[in-house]
């Protein structure tokens, strides 16, 4: 898959919902550091330089013990036995806790998790699937062999150990939740969950969060078409009437379809259907139909037009295209490529 990292049995988290290990092993580093801090302060106000200071707390709360830096006063030792007290079993503290993580298996997970969320930090432009039931693992799959960045968001931790997708466990409705798959720089949002209601929540939720998001929602009953389009999907797919209308459309023109599933889904093809949008600042604004046309002998077929929302078929040669026009087109990868390209500004 192209442009895909493989992430085995590995959990990325938002910070709120780092495991409970994770939590205490920072508590005890956190807390390490501030022993440290606070005894070298301490020496340094008892008069001792800043890196003899500094030696004299590690070699205490670590139990080294060499020597001491200067001469001890009263002060000083009742300060270093403080030091010891505090320091000491801190740092047993923390070295156990390192160690059962260690035998575990844990310490590489945490590691795996802030790597993994690092990754989706980066991402821009990608897709969000939220829900990997069989619909929404299906969703993935496509998306990510067509090359596009996909986060996958699932509450379920057993869902997403086969997962080989940058993921993050943690409920879709939560705005923390979805900004830890990168909400706000994401292009496309699939809402699958496991009902309706909770979908409808999400498509809401993601909305508010980046109102430019294309939303596309699953629905699992008729009725709740209006409801998603309500909340702010672009898009309602009903996988049960798309089912249907498959089964209805074999039967009647068996090859059209086939030739649809080749050229939208079977990468492994030469040629490939695709939507592509005219974008202000580009060559083709203001070019003409036939303009398009003329030069399909080394470009991509030009099917369909969709204009103001409207899908025109066969449209006029001497109809000129203009900023938001759809060309839908059937060509090569590069061919397409192309195209989408002189779509674009220049």
């Amino acid at each position: 898959m192209r442009g895909q990292r493989k992430y085995d049995r590995v959990v990325a988290r938002p910070v709120r919902y780092r495991s409970a290990n994770a939590r205490r092993l920072a508590v005890a580093l956190s807390s390490v550091v501030t022993v440290i801090v606070v005894g070298t302060i301490g020496y340094i106000a008892l008069g001792v330089d800043a890196l003899d200071a500094l030696y004299q707390t590690v070699t205490t709360v670590t139990t080294i013990g060499f020597r001491e830096v200067v001469p001890f006063d009263s002060s000083l030792k009742i300060y270093t036995m403080i030091v010891a007290l505090a320091g000491v079993g801190t740092v047993l503290y923390a070295l156990t806790l390192t160690l059962e993580l260690v035998m575990e298996g844990q310490l590489g997970n945490l590691w795996g998790r802030r790597r993994m969320q690092r990754d989706i930090d980066q991402l821009e432009g990608h897709a969000i699937v939220c829900g990997y039931g069989r619909v929404g693992r299906a969703a993935a799959e496509q998306l990510a062999a067509s090359g596009v960045e996909v986060v996958v968001v699932d509450q379920s931790e057993t869902r997403l150990e086969s997962c080989p997708l940058p993921h993050v466990v943690g409920d879709a409705t939560d705005d923390d939740v979805l900004r830890a798959a990168g909400v706000r720089t994401a292009k496309t949002l699939v809402a699958s969950l496991d009902d309706d209601p909770g979908s409808v929540f999400v498509v809401l939720t993601a909305r508010s969060v980046n109102p430019d998001l294309f939303v596309i929602a699953r629905s699992r009953t008729d009725d709740a078409e209006a409801k998603f389009l309500l909340a702010g999907a672009d898009r309602v797919v009903n996988p049960q009437r798309i089912g249907g209308n498959r089964i209805a459309a074999f039967a009647d023109s068996p090859d059209v379809v086939d030739f649809l599933d080749v050229v939208m889904h079977e990468g492994r093809h030469e040629f490939r259907l695709s939507d592509i949008e005219v974008h202000a600042g580009s060559p083709l604004v203001g070019s003409t139909i036939a303009d398009t046309r003329a030069e399909e002998g080394g470009s991509a077929i030009l099917l369909a037009l969709r204009s103001r929302g409207k899908f025109v078929t066969n449209p006029d040669p001497n109809r000129p295209l203009d900023v938001g026009d759809v060309l839908i087109v059937v060509g090569t990868a590069d061919q397409v490529e192309a195209l989408h390209q002189r779509a674009h500004a220049q």
